[in-house]
Formats: C-alpha cells, sequence, structure tokens
C-alpha cells in the first residue's frame, strides 16, 4: 500500500515576487520512499542525502537576472550517517517504483533545450565568422581611404579661369561702350550742330525767300508805276493832240474869218503865241519827262533786278552749299545711324553673351556646390555607416567574448562528465558571469556525486545550466529525490 500528497502553490501580485511551487509525496511500500518538488522562485537550490537504505537526489535550476541572463546552481551532496541494517523479508519483494513521468519529459526538454543553444551557439559563430570577414574587410578599406591622397579637383580653378576671362572680356567690351558711347556723343554734337546749321540755313532761305518776294513785289510796283506812266503818257499825247487839232481848228476857223473880211488890222499886242512852239515845248517836257521817267524806271529795274539776279545767284548758291552740305549730312546720319544700329546689335549680341556665359558659369558653380555638396554628404554617411559599423564591431566583440566564454564553460562541463565518468564521482562548480551594458548573464553550475558501498548506496546529481540575453528576472529550480531502502544480497 502506498499513499501519495501532492501539492501546488502559485502566488501572483503586482509589486511581489511571484512564486510557483508543486511538491508531491507518497508512500511506497515498506522499504522504500520518494519525494519530487518542483519549484519557480528567483532563487533556488537543490540538493540531494543520502539516507539509511540510499537516497538519490537531483536537481534542475534555471536563473534569469535583471540584466538579462540565464544560470543554474546545484545544490551539494550530504552523506547520510549509517545505522544498523536491519533484515526484512519485505524488502527482498521487487521494488514496485512509482517513477514519476515527469522526469523523462523534463529531460528530453532539457535535451532540446541544449541542442537549441548548440545551434544558437553555431549560428552566433557563423555570424561571427562573417562579421569579422566584414570587419577585416571594413578595416582594409579604411586603410585604403586613409592611403589614399586626396587630390584637389581642378575644376574650381577651371571655372575660376573662365569666369576671369568673361570677366576680362566683359571689362574689355565695357570699355569698348564707354568709348563707343564717347564716340556716339560726339557725333550727336556734330549731328546736332549740323541740324542747327541746317535749320539756320534754311531760316537764311527762308529769309531770302521772302527778300525775293518783297522784291518781287516791289518790281511788280515798278512795273505797273511805268505802266501807268506810259498810259499818262499815252493820255497825255492824245491830249496834246486833240488840243493840236483844236488849235488848227480854231487857227482854220480865224484864217476863214480873216479871208472872208479882208480887213488886215495890225495890232502889235504882243501877243504873237507861237502854238507850234509851245506845243513843242510841251511836247518835248512831256517826252522828257517820259523818257526821264522811263529811264528811271527801266535804270531802276534793271538795278533791282540784277540785284535780285545777283542776290538770287548769292542765295542760289549758298543754297546749293547747304544743299550739298545738308545731302552731306543725312548720309553722315545714315552712315552714323547704321554703325549706332551695328554697334546697338553688337551690344545686343555681347550683352546675350555675357548674360550666357554668367548663366553657364552659375549653372556650373551650382553644379560643382551640389557635387562637392553630394560628396560632403556621401563622406558623412561614410563616417556614420563606419562608426555604426564600429559600434557593431564591439558590440559582436562582446557578444562574441560571451560566446566563448560559454564555449569554455561548455568545455569545462564536457571535462567534468567526462572525469567523473572516468573516476565514478566527482565534484565540478562553474560560476561565469558576464555582462556587457547589461546584456548578458550566463551562468553555468554543475555537481554530481555518486557513492556505494556494501552496507548502503546512493547516488546523487544535481546540475543546473543557463544562457541569457536580457529579459526579467526568473528563476525555475526543479529537484527530485529518491530514496530507497538499503538492500544487501546474501
Amino acid at each position: 500500500m502506498s499513499t501519495r500528497v501532492s501539492t501546488t502553490t502559485f502566488s501572483s501580485g503586482p509589486s511581489v515576487r511571484r512564486n510557483f511551487s508543486s511538491h508531491s509525496a507518497y508512500a511506497a511500500p515498506a522499504g522504500s520512499s520518494r519525494a519530487s518538488s518542483v519549484s519557480v522562485r528567483r532563487s533556488g537550490v537543490g540538493g540531494l542525502g543520502l539516507g539509511a537504505g540510499g537516497m538519490v537526489g537531483s536537481s534542475y535550476q534555471y536563473s534569469s537576472s535583471s540584466a538579462g541572463g540565464f544560470g543554474g546552481g546545484a545544490g551539494g551532496f550530504v552523506h547520510a550517517p549509517i545505522t544498523a541494517v536491519t533484515v526484512n523479508s519485505s524488502l527482498l519483494t521487487p521494488l514496485n517504483l512509482e517513477i514519476d513521468p515527469t522526469i523523462q519529459a523534463v529531460r528530453t526538454q532539457e535535451k532540446e533545450q541544449i541542442k537549441t543553444l548548440n545551434n544558437r551557439f553555431a549560428s552566433f559563430i557563423d555570424k561571427v565568422r562573417f562579421l569579422e570577414q566584414q570587419n577585416k574587410m571594413l578595416e582594409t578599406k579604411w586603410s585604403l581611404l586613409q592611403d589614399q591622397t586626396v587630390t584637389r579637383s581642378n575644376i574650381d580653378a577651371m571655372f575660376e579661369a573662365y569666369i576671369a576671362n568673361l570677366r576680362r572680356q566683359l571689362d574689355n567690351l565695357g570699355n569698348e561702350k564707354m568709348k563707343l558711347g564717347g564716340e556716339l556723343k560726339n557725333m550727336q554734337g556734330l549731328v546736332e550742330d549740323f541740324k542747327k546749321k541746317y535749320e539756320e540755313e534754311i531760316n537764311k532761305r527762308a529769309a531770302a525767300e521772302n527778300e525775293f518776294v518783297l522784291l518781287k513785289k516791289d518790281v511788280d510796283a515798278a512795273y505797273m508805276n511805268k505802266v501807268e506812266l506810259e498810259a499818262k503818257v499815252d493820255a497825255l499825247q492824245d491830249e496834246i493832240n486833240f488840243l493840236r487839232a483844236i488849235y488848227e481848228a480854231e487857227l482854220r476857223e480865224l484864217q476863214g474869218q480873216i479871208k472872208d473880211t479882208s480887213v488886215i488890222v495890225e495890232m502889235d499886242n504882243s501877243r504873237n503865241l507861237d502854238m507850234d512852239a509851245i506845243v513843242a515845248e510841251v511836247r518835248a517836257q512831256y517826252e522828257d519827262i517820259a523818257n526821264r521817267s522811263r529811264a528811271e524806271a527801266e535804270t531802276w529795274y534793271k538795278q533791282k533786278y540784277e540785284e535780285m539776279q545777283t542776290s538770287a545767284g548769292r542765295y542760289g548758291d549758298d543754297l546749293r552749299t547747304t544743299k550739298a552740305e545738308i545731302a552731306e549730312l543725312n548720309r553722315m546720319i545714315a552712315r552714323l545711324q547704321n554703325e549706332i544700329d551695328s554697334i546697338k546689335a553688337q551690344r545686343s549680341n555681347l550683352e546675350a553673351q555675357i548674360a550666357e556665359a554668367e548663366e553657364r558659369g552659375e549653372l556650373a558653380v551650382k553644379d560643382a556646390k551640389l557635387r562637392i555638396k553630394d560628396l560632403e554628404d556621401a563622406l558623412q554617411r561614410a563616417k556614420q555607416d563606419m562608426a555604426r559599423q564600429v559600434r557593431e564591431y564591439q558590440e559582436l566583440m562582446n557578444v562574441k567574448l560571451a560566446l566563448d566564454i560559454e564555449i569554455a564553460t561548455y568545455r569545462k562541463l564536457l571535462e567534468g562528465e567526462e572525469s567523473r565518468l572516468s573516476s565514478g564521482g566527482a565534484n565540478a562548480t562553474i560560476h561565469v558571469q558576464s555582462s556587457s551594458g547589461g546584456r548578458i548573464l550566463l551562468i553555468y553550475s554543475f555537481r554530481n556525486c555518486f557513492t556505494n558501498s556494501s552496507s548502503g548506496g546512493g547516488f546523487g546529481f544535481s546540475g543546473s545550466s543557463g544562457y541569457g540575453m536580457g529579459g526579467g528576472s526568473a528563476t525555475i529550480t526543479k529537484s527530485s529525490v529518491v530514496k530507497t531502502s538499503s538492500m544487501r544480497h546474501y
């Protein structure tokens, strides 16, 4: 008959530590006993002891710290005091050992965890090798970059020389522009002077034409006076002829009267009028006046006509000279205008070329600045990438150090296991802790014991293994104790 008692407790809270424990016990048939417990808490110690018959104990511990870790610990093996052995026939019967089936599952889980850790360890080794290769490649690149001589680009010097040449051309064009502007001002002054002279000549011509018109009016007036005087002369000649006719008529009448009366009266009253002489005298006077007036009019007309012809010839010569000068000035103005237009066109072309050259220079400078900025950005990115890779390399070196420690720990564990198997009993305790910025905490501990004697025997095993990469704090402890009564063979 056997009895078994199992208890399980669990407590959790926001600010208290979490504990989980499971205990089981049973009463085996007389001479045998077994007890096992599984607990999860912050820390734990597993141990084993050997009683009168013998005891087998094992413990497994899993721990993790706040900095990140995974560790284990092992309890020590304690020899129980030797007591007197009594023969009990019931002990000769086969033992009905009720082995907990969870032990196999736990061992399988441990094996799977070890396999997983080994796989992770292999992957970390591959990654470390890859990163070492990358580090060597980066170091080679860095050494090559440091060995390279920085060659300054001559693009800036080329652009500066080109811009200086364009500026010299611009200065030369500006000087030529100033020179041509002075010549243009001089030409414009000459044109203004010629225009003033032309206007003066036009005014003189207008004054001469006005004077010619006035002289023509005077000549016309003199001609009209001449015509009037000739008309008066004709009228006077007619009057003289009429008076002569009247005188001859009266004379004939008087002679007829004298013939009819035949009276000869001799009177001496001094009235011997010589009408012919009077008429001749009057005619001579009027003819003289008319001749003088005609001569004077013709002389004045001829004089005025000659003066007008002289003035007209002189003014004609001046006018022809002025026209020739005006034509010459017009030709000069046209030539200057053509030169001004050509200079303006050349100036426009030069200004367009200067603007295009400045634009090309600005575009080239902007392009060069953009290239320099891109190179600076690329250099900055390369520096940041290199700094990041250096940090990653340091982190990987820390990981590599931790993995080296883990490898050494595995090696020591394997050596301890081999020594235990070869010597039959050994104690090995390894406690390794490595921390880099709170990233890795590695704790391994192993303890085993094996005893056997004629009066009693016992076997004890306690071991733990752990690995951590950050996280919270937890401890898993599993312990199992198997107690059997001692057996004696006769």
